[in-house]
């Protein structure tokens, strides 16, 4: 009948718009955690190095790896959600997460690129290296802040350290760039991630 019809209809908008008002919850704690432990790893590693473009390189792979360990982790709890209920797809608040999170790392990819491609004229390396971890630091928080609009409170807190760190990183003359790298991207992921484990699971 036309009420059924209707009543079906309306049933359907009411979970489409619960669906995308919820939180994105599959932020991988435990994936947090080892992101943040391989951070910490590579600051002392870093910090030693006799040359900028070594301190460089030491970054320069640690965050592919962090990311690969951090998608990984992220697709697993997904997967483990959406196993009970069958085919694997992302969900709204995923989607939102996602488009809010990746704009900024991809301009943080290409503003490094950009400062430290040789064929390019650019700041001077050591520069670089004193503007680099700000950089980096100002635009994951943007990243983690933005997306977090869409997930668990703890996601735009941890953001908002992320922001501060890099404000701290550049705007003051002493402040030691690796050391502002140590607490941010190893210091907060790990202490979130504990966080977001113990709340949320994974």
């Amino acid at each position: 009948s036309a009420l059924h019809d209707r009543a079906l209809l309306d049933l359907s908008f009411i979970r489409r718009t619960m669906v995308g008002a919820a939180a994105f919850t599959d932020v991988p704690g435990w994936g947090l955690v080892g992101m943040g432990a391989m951070a910490l790893a590579a600051a002392p590693l870093a910090a030693v190095q006799p040359s900028v473009t070594r301190w460089l390189a030491v970054w320069m792979l640690t965050a592919p790896a962090a990311t690969a360990l951090g998608g990984w982790a992220m697709w697993q709890k997904m997967r483990r959600r959406t196993s009970a209920d069958g085919a694997f797809t992302l969900s709204g608040p995923a989607r939102k997460f996602l488009l809010g999170f990746w704009p900024a790392i991809f301009a943080g990819a290409v503003l490094t690129f950009a400062l430290v491609n040789p064929f390019l004229p650019g700041l001077d390396l050591r520069l670089a290296s004193r503007v680099l971890p700000g950089l980096w630091l100002l635009l994951y928080g943007v990243g983690v802040t933005t997306a977090g609009a869409h997930s668990i409170r703890a996601v735009p807190l941890m953001g908002v350290g992320f922001l501060i760190l890099g404000v701290v990183a550049l705007l003051l003359p002493r402040a030691d760039g690796n050391l502002m790298m140590g607490l941010g991207v190893g210091g907060l992921r790990l202490a979130f991630g504990i966080r977001i484990a113990r709340r949320y699971g994974g």
